[in-house]
């Protein structure tokens, strides 16, 4: 599968006077795409996020926007852990299918190959991927901040990531 369910405008946005100021003023920076993966077995969760943040320093730490109610969400409270996977421009469809945009019969982790680790489900098409724990959450607007230590970074040469622009994932050429 490649392309979106829907071409052009998604008819499912609100008109653009009904839209809030900072939800698009957000969507006018380049923001990069990533699935964040936790639980095990039947507890297991995915989103993709595009509100994110690698912060340097001793200990490494993500920062993350998530909504209350996401099942994710549910399952880094449970574990407090999880698996940031860094996506490339190839990763599109698997985006699209982690943030609910792009049906998945049986859930998003149906047509992946994942392998369990202690932090999470580890997607193994994607080799850009952080290892963490010691989430905490704020909330912040309608969403929340979740912050929490990287203990380990697995990096590729990542050349074409995805990211999303003005509601779509696209690569940095399009």
């Amino acid at each position: 599968m490649t392309g979106e369910i829907h071409e052009g405008e998604n008819p499912f946005f609100a008109p653009e006077e009904a839209r809030d100021a900072i939800r698009s003023l957000r969507g006018r920076l380049v923001a990069p795409v990533a699935i964040v993966t936790a639980g095990s077995g039947d507890g297991r969760a995915g989103l993709t996020v595009s509100s994110l943040e690698f912060v340097q320093g001793e200990p490494g730490t993500v920062h993350f926007t998530v909504g209350p109610t996401a099942d994710v969400f549910d399952a880094i409270r449970e574990t407090d852990r999880f698996v940031m996977h860094v996506l490339a421009r190839r990763h599109r469809d698997l985006s699209e299918v982690f943030a609910g945009r792009r049906p998945s019969p049986g859930g998003p982790f149906a047509e992946v190959e994942t392998t369990s680790t202690e932090w999470g489900p580890v997607i193994d098409t994607i080799p850009d991927r952080a290892f963490c724990s010691g989430a905490s959450a704020s909330g912040h607007g309608h969403s929340l901040l979740v912050i929490a230590t990287v203990d380990r970074a697995e990096i590729s040469d990542l050349s074409d990531p995805l990211v999303y622009f003005r509601g779509r994932y696209r690569g940095l050429e399009e």
